[in-house]
């Protein structure tokens, strides 16, 4: 654990007595070092338990000092600091509850450009593991860090930079979820519990798509990966055993709604729709228009064949295929524009539409754009035509909020499932703890095999022969491997045997002290060390 010259008393005094534990009581102990704190002299005092810093007289100086130095605390805790500190699950995001969509299409990430985001981000000094979730209505970024402070710095960063956005922006619309809750937070946005509309199920496959582009990239690691699956068989089973996606409404369908409930009453029949974009939202927003009666529409996409395939699936339903390059004329024909599409640039600013003529009279005149992409279709611009009304996602929330207490009951017995999965997967990440002591041992033991053998060869002279020279290396291999078998064996918990985690945790702490494990370079910094030395080439 890292000690600031910021720290609480209650945390100092923790460190304190954690590091006395094991050595003769003190009931009285003073540290006389001075730190310089805020540009005053500053002496910390620790009596029985108790921290108390106080300004410093100029007696001060004269005073004889103690067994610990405060300056030799801290360098100690900082040397030591990634020893104590376990790597942490993160996530950092921006949601639709969070922050408004002209900040979150600016984030934005093409799942194309996933793999790129994931090697960009474990290039930073502190980010071991990475993962992008972008939607239309969320942009979360999950990492491994090595170190939580310095590995959210860099992310933010590195999000800042790609976005154009301000740290200081972002900072004012972002979450920021660490471990335990960085795990109930993506176990929540696959069962649905984070979505704008409750137990929606089109999250569920945005989280599987991330395990499948990340899949063979560097940086999509054990953690990740894992958390991400767990996540994924979450999702299934809150949905298996709950109501929660009985009569739950996607985006698309919500967009849908939300056009019905703007139109007049009279033209719910007669209005012209279009739909831009025929990929999987604009599929949905097809189906749903169908389920309220629409039987004709003109569906405008880059190519025909999608279209051609959902005429097939609809056959009884009059869809019509138009290119992008007319686009603009089928706007002119439509009362409400639906738009769907992968665009990174607006597909309509104010000089496209201004000119063209009003939706019909049965509709009261003024044309609907009902926006559901991320980044937008439809620039914030074209509202300032009178004859035009916009809408984005962020306004669906006038849809979803009908049968909120209902909803809300079934978000509670989903809860449920949440807590069990989450205590698995804790107990899953907990027994990764044991493998930097597995490896530390390893080495431990090699470099003593190694020693050994040179002062054994030394001793037999420089005639011997390759043959002999193999065997008592592989002789000292041998014995090695044999003492460790062992001790690794109890430092594994796989669910092969009876043993529990907390035995196995035991076990660990025991090898860490008997072989003063915990002395050597953790893990942790040598991966800082490591990446730092690369990014410095």
């Amino acid at each position: 654990m890292a000690v600031s010259t910021t720290f609480s008393g209650p945390k100092f005094e923790s460190l304190f007595l954690k590091s006395s534990s094991s050595s003769s009581r003190l009931s009285s102990t003073s540290i006389s070092n001075h730190i310089s704190l805020l540009g005053k002299p500053r002496t910390t005092f620790i009596q029985k338990g108790i921290i108390r810093c106080d300004a410093l007289n100029s007696s001060s100086n004269d005073q004889t000092t103690t067994t610990i130095s405060a300056l030799e605390l801290l360098k100690t805790s900082g040397a030591d600091r990634y020893t104590k500190e376990r790597s942490s699950i993160v996530v950092i995001g921006l949601s639709v509850h969070t922050c408004p969509v002209e900040m979150r299409e600016k984030l934005a990430i093409p799942e194309a450009e996933w793999p790129r985001a994931i090697a960009e981000l474990c290039s930073l000094n502190h980010i071991e593991e990475a993962a992008v979730l972008s939607t239309c209505n969320r942009m979360e970024i999950y990492v491994v860090a090595l170190s939580q402070h310095r590995g959210v710095k860099e992310v933010m960063e590195w999000m800042s930079k790609t976005s154009s956005v301000p740290v200081s922006d972002l900072c004012e619309h972002r979450f920021l979820l660490y471990n335990k809750d960085a795990t109930q937070h993506i176990f929540q946005v696959s069962a649905g519990l984070e979505s704008l509309v409750l137990g929606e199920g089109q999250i569920l496959s945005q989280v599987k798509q991330v395990v499948k582009v990340g899949q063979g990239v560097n940086g999509f690691g054990r953690n990740i990966s894992g958390l991400f699956k767990h996540a994924i068989t979450v999702g299934k089973r809150v949905r298996a055993e709950t109501n929660i996606a009985a009569g739950a409404v996607s985006v698309s369908s919500a967009a849908v709604e939300l056009a019905y409930m703007k139109l007049p009453d009279a033209s719910h029949g007669n209005a012209r729709m279009l739909v831009i974009g025929a990929g999987k939202m604009g599929k949905l927003v097809i189906k749903h228009l169908v389920s309220k009666g629409c039987t004709r529409m003109v569906v405008v996409n880059r190519t025909e064949e999608r279209v051609a395939a959902i005429r097939e699936e609809l056959k009884d339903i009059e869809i019509i295929y138009k290119p992008l390059s007319e686009m603009l004329s089928c706007t002119c024909k439509a009362d409400v524009v639906f738009t769907s599409t992968a665009s990174e640039n607006p597909l309509f600013m104010k000089d496209d539409v201004k000119d063209l003529p009003p939706a019909s009279q049965e509709v009261g005149g003024r044309r609907l754009f009902i926006d559901i992409s991320v980044p937008r279709n439809v620039g914030s611009c074209v509202s300032d035509i009178d004859s035009v009304r916009v809408y984005n996602v962020d306004d669906l929330k006038e849809v979803v909020a009908a049968n909120k207490e209902d909803r809300l009951r079934k978000a509670r017995e989903a809860q449920v499932i949440i807590v069990e999965e989450l205590k698995q997967f804790e107990a899953w990440r907990d027994s990764l703890e044991t493998v930097p002591t597995i490896k530390k041992l390893r080495a431990y033991a090699e470099r003593i095999r190694v020693a050994e053998l040179e002062k054994c060869l030394g001793k037999m002279g420089d005639d011997i022969s390759k043959k002999t020279r193999k065997a008592v290396d592989d002789l000292s291999r041998g014995i090695v491997n044999r003492m460790l078998h062992g001790p690794m064996q109890h430092l594994r918990c796989d669910g092969s045997d009876d043993r529990t985690l907390t035995e196995t945790l035991e076990n660990m702490h025991a090898l860490n002290r008997m072989f003063s494990l915990e002395t050597e370079i953790s893990v942790l910094e040598q991966k800082v060390r490591a990446k730092v030395e690369q990014n410095q080439k």
